[in-house]
């Protein structure tokens, strides 16, 4: 398999998810990421026992899935950024890296003198990535941010997720929900900065934030909000379908599971749809007979489609539905997705050995490349490579010992 990021070295300077989970798309793409985490402490998320009220890692075991997804593949160095003494370490992986990354904000990077003109400095060629909350200008370029609050939250997720008059705003639906949103976008940046250097030789400065992440993904809504000069309506949901198609909406089944329509086009497939369920004489019915008559009577279609389906079970009808051209899918929850049949076939699910030699599986990158899927590896324990990475640097047994016993390195 061809890996178009092979000899590209990355260096991350980074933790938590968003900015690590592009190193990690990276890593599955052919790049070797060195990863720099604190000599003590190590990447924040290790710490992490439970997110969104959900454990996130087995007690006894290395493997942590929110760690490892953002982590896989890449070789993990314990550098005390801080110690004079770690200075020398950082600079011979900058000087030898294509792409650095980081998240740390703007204060911490000029503290830690690892601010674009320090880098730059000492190589000249590097692109540089910073990923934030909120971004590198105004007066919230200090701030620290979360998914939840940046992505989510501020973004518009959070607000166009939670049905008018609810009692509560609706979670993230999964841990890290925005970060590899985030990450894969960085990804994708630090792809076209590569292409840019090798064309024109000019390396380039790459900026991401959780908040313009998070506002891209809800951007049909903010410019209709921008083109309206105020938040856009939100006009009540049916109980059944969509106020005007029927064939757009989920629809319970007898079992208390859900299918979702997405028919946004009912004309060609609404008779093919009918003989489906069992129901061939509802193309002639006259409220229904015309795309005009059937949107017109789209609650009513909507009560019909919801008491056939409530008729029979979830599995029954995803046999039934097999080879049904209008569009629909089932409503998964994620051990659902862990076992989808198209996510396997197509390799987006992935084998491995942690480092206690467990097999486990992962999500792989979903960019695959000459129709070979993503190669899963296991992620590093914390500081696994100082010695290896130091040794291929040129440092001598003895100077790592001294850079050991300073506190500089682990």
């Amino acid at each position: 398999m061809h890996k178009p990021m092979q000899g590209v070295r990355v260096l991350e300077v980074a933790q938590f998810t968003f900015v690590p989970a592009a190193g990690a798309i990276l890593a599955e793409w052919g790049a070797e990421v060195t990863k720099v985490e604190h000599a003590v402490r190590g990447d924040g998320q290790r710490g992490l026992t439970t997110v969104l009220g959900v454990d996130a890692i087995t007690e006894g075991s290395s493997f942590s899935p929110i760690f490892d997804a953002a982590n896989r593949g890449k070789r993990s160095v314990g550098l005390a950024l801080e110690k004079p003494e770690a200075r020398e370490v950082l600079e011979e992986l900058i000087r030898r890296s294509d792409v650095f990354i980081t998240n740390f904000l703007p204060s911490a990077r000029a503290k830690l003198g690892i601010e674009l003109e320090d880098v730059r400095a000492i190589n000249p060629d590097i692109i540089y990535v910073r990923g934030s909350g909120f971004g590198q200008r105004g007066e919230e370029a200090d701030k620290g941010g979360y998914d939840m609050t940046a992505f989510w939250a501020r973004a518009g997720s959070a607000a166009g997720a939670t049905p008018p008059g609810a009692e509560v705003i609706a979670p993230m639906p999964a841990g890290a929900y925005g970060d590899n949103q985030g990450g894969m976008a960085m990804a994708g940046g630090i792809a076209a900065a590569l292409y840019a250097r090798t064309t024109t030789g000019e390396p380039a400065v790459i900026d991401v934030s959780l908040l313009g992440v998070g506002a891209w993904a809800t951007q049909f809504t903010v410019n209709l909000a921008m083109m309206a000069g105020g938040p856009p309506p939100r006009p009540p949901v049916p109980r059944h379908g969509s106020a005007r198609n029927p064939l757009v909406g989920a629809y319970k089944t007898s079992d208390g599971r859900w299918l979702w329509l997405a028919t946004v086009q009912p004309g060609p497939y609404w008779r093919e749809f009918c003989e489906t369920i069992g129901r061939p004489d509802l193309p002639e019915d006259e409220r229904f007979d015309t795309v005009e008559h059937l949107m017109a009577n789209a609650p009513q279609a909507a009560e019909i489609i919801a008491e056939v389906l409530a008729s029979r079970t979830f599995d029954e009808w995803i046999d039934q539905f097999k080879g049904l051209q209008a569009q629909w899918a089932a409503v998964q929850d994620a051990w659902g997705v862990s076992n989808d049949e198209a996510l396997r076939s197509n390799g987006y699910i992935g084998k491995l050995t942690d480092a206690d030699g467990v097999e486990r599986e992962l999500v792989v990158s979903p960019v695959q490349f000459d129709q070979t899927p993503a190669e899963a590896r296991r992620a590093p324990l914390f500081a696994e490579h100082t010695d290896d990475v130091l040794s291929e640097l040129g440092f001598s047994d003895e100077k790592l010992i001294e850079l050991k016993i300073a506190g500089a390195v682990t």
